[in-house]
């Protein structure tokens, strides 16, 4: 008996300190602390339970300004790219309506020109299609049709397939795709087929004004439009694509990205939330979940890309692989430019969603760099005991 008492108090103690995230909470506050950003957002699960749910500092550096909340909304930036962006595609390529081996040509004729022929769907999420890494489209054009022509009219960069470039240009012309081949915006798409079944109800392209004061304003644009920036998209691109784009421009809550991480986790499947009792429905079929979450292997250069997402990264420059150290091999995730991120160990079952707006009030701030590798690391330590 006594020796029964005497593991159940262990287990109880290894529990407790699994469930330990004080050097975590220390992290994030010594971060705001140092201004790397105001405030964030943050939630772990393990094994398909939320093990911890956190939110810190406040909207702005304002002492008086409201706290983050589980309803905050944070413009994503680039996790558009695999929220949205490479969702739509899942859920094409599954109606086979969209080919990945297909030409981008065959969907968008007038992109056939200047040595882009050869490009693919499976290209573009690969970021291996030749395309220059980014445009400052606002120096030259002012609408939609101005920044879609420039794509059009482009030449390459390099071969086709020969080498990894991160490019915003290739998720652009993936959402003017899933727009050409459901004759409706990638935003209604996203909508009625991704989050509407999920009951995600916070995530949105192009929020409307009775959302405002839930969402966290980015940067006080001093280059090109001369203005705080909150409820509008950070990303110049996407704005002059009218806030919906497939780069950047969807607005969520840590706890909607929580959601569709889980899915993803789950293998495509979910409980229905629209209907009584435990009824576990598919928003995508296994096989279509392994197809893209996997790393993609390559014979011409070393690629940490699956389709669409990303994988286990090496350090880039001076920075260390923005997922950590610890994360295995067997990961997805993805970053955004304004300090967002969702990544997912598959091998530990753990998800890390982590929002904070770094860029405010200015981009000149790279602080996220330091916490966002170190933060996943401390998690992954507190999950398994290390």
């Amino acid at each position: 008996m006594k020796s029964f008492i005497i593991s159940i108090i262990l287990l109880i103690s290894i529990n407790l300190f699994a469930q330990d995230f004080s050097k975590v909470d220390k992290l994030v506050l010594n971060g705001i602390s140092n201004k790397y950003f105001p405030g964030a957002a943050l939630i772990i699960s393990f094994k398909q339970d939320v093990v911890y749910e956190k939110y810190y500092g406040g909207y702005t550096y304002d002492e008086k300004d409201v706290g983050i909340t589980e309803n905050s909304i944070y413009d994503i930036a680039s996790c558009t790219k695999v929220i949205a962006t490479t969702s739509a595609v899942m859920k094409l390529y599954e109606a086979g309506l969209l080919d990945l081996d297909a030409k981008v040509s065959y969907y968008l004729p007038e992109f056939g020109v200047n040595g882009k022929q050869n490009i693919s769907l499976r290209n573009l999420l690969l970021h291996n299609s030749g395309l220059k890494a980014w445009i400052p489209f606002y120096k030259t054009c002012s609408n939609k049709t101005d920044v879609v022509n420039t794509i059009y009219n482009l030449g390459l960069e390099y071969e086709t397939g020969t080498k990894y470039v991160y490019s915003d240009l290739n998720f652009i012309t993936l959402g003017l795709i899933v727009e050409k081949v459901t004759g409706v915006s990638l935003s209604e798409y996203c909508q009625k087929e991704i989050f509407y079944p999920l009951k995600i109800q916070s995530t949105f392209f192009r929020p409307d004004r009775d959302v405002m004061d839930f969402i966290v304003p980015t940067e006080y644009d001093s280059n090109w439009r001369m203005r705080q920036l909150k409820g509008e998209v950070h990303d110049e691109a996407a704005s002059l694509l009218d806030g919906i784009s497939g780069n950047a421009g969807l607005f969520s809550t840590a706890r909607d990205l929580h959601t569709l991480m889980r899915v993803l986790q789950n293998k495509g499947k979910y409980f229905n939330p629209y209907t009584r009792g435990l009824k576990e429905e598919s928003l995508f079929k296994e096989e279509t979940v392994e197809l893209f979450l996997k790393k993609y292997e390559t014979n011409d250069y070393t690629n940490t890309r699956a389709l669409g997402w990303d994988t286990k990264q090496e350090p880039v420059g001076k920075y260390r692989s923005q997922c950590g150290e610890l994360i295995s091999a067997n990961c997805f995730g993805h970053t955004g430019y304004t300090g967002t991120s969702v990544w997912c160990d598959r091998d530990r079952g753990i998800i890390i969603v982590f929002l904070t707006n770094r860029v405010y009030p200015s981009r000149d701030n790279n602080g996220i760099k330091e916490v966002r590798p170190e933060l996943h690391n401390l998690i992954i330590k507190t999950l398994t005991n290390n």
